[in-house]
């Protein structure tokens, strides 16, 4: 793991400049938004993302996890192969 440290200073109003190599950890770039938590007194720092509200289903906790298990399923090689869209479907309809 590489550590690194970097300083900035707070100025009027709560403003400071993140340093170039602390924007590029983050991915931000201006106009991003920041995640800011509090825990124990260790500030941890996520850049936001904003995303179209009805593309917001694809991040839901239980969309996720099926990504995770198709994904697991596809590294592991428990993936099934058709010839045409017919095979397919016939294929489907043996799984219900």
């Amino acid at each position: 793991m590489t550590v690194a440290t970097y300083q900035a200073s707070v100025r009027d109003k709560g403003q400071l400049t993140l340093p170039a190599a602390v924007r590029e950890a983050l991915g931000v770039s201006p106009g991003d938004e920041l995640e800011f938590t509090v825990r124990d007194g260790v500030v941890e720092v996520h850049g936001l993302i904003k995303i179209r509200s009805d593309q917001r289903w694809f991040w839901t906790e239980a969309w996720q996890e099926g990504e995770r298990e198709a994904s697991a399923d596809i590294a592991a090689g428990r993936t099934t192969s058709h010839e045409d869209v017919d095979s397919m479907f016939a294929h489907l309809g043996k799984e219900n």
